[in-house]
């Protein structure tokens, strides 16, 4: 997200939402990309401007939230269910979904817990323990951590 690559991934973004609203033809990471950005309105204003998109950082210790890795979190997870991986991940995300009624919502509860696994990965060097992940996702929307 951050360094010389930070540009052109965010450019992705830029491009397939724009490819979205005039209609030309998606490839399937496009086709997530605009569904992802479709369900953050928030965002669409900083999309369509370039400049302030490709030039702004956000830092969180103004308190700001990157929209680019917001939206990279939920694409990482529509990954991970439709892989199955962590194991046992697709079948969490129906029942969050069954408990949630609204996919965006449950996806934010997921996010939350693949952010901080991913802060713990950064922080200690090595992966994290899936079950640990998958224990946070539980305990985040009231269905406990599951032995095993």
């Amino acid at each position: 997200m951050f360094g010389p690559q930070r540009d052109p991934y965010r450019q992705h973004f830029i491009d397939a939402w724009h490819k979205a609203q005039t209609g030309a033809p998606l490839d399937p990471l496009e086709q997530r990309i605009a569904q992802v950005v479709q369900q953050h309105p928030e965002y669409h204003a900083l999309l369509a401007d370039k400049d302030k998109a490709l030039g702004k950082d956000w830092l969180p210790e103004d308190g700001a939230t990157n929209p680019f890795l917001h939206m990279a979190l939920h694409l990482a997870l529509l990954e991970q269910v439709g892989a199955d991986h962590p194991p046992g991940i697709r079948a969490l995300y129906g029942q969050v979904l069954r408990v949630c009624g609204d996919a965006h919502d449950a996806e934010h509860r997921f996010i939350d817990c693949l952010a901080e696994s991913m802060w713990r990965m950064q922080r200690e060097g090595r992966e994290d323990d899936p079950q640990t992940y998958l224990n946070c996702i539980r305990r985040r929307v009231g269905l406990g951590p599951a032995s095993g």
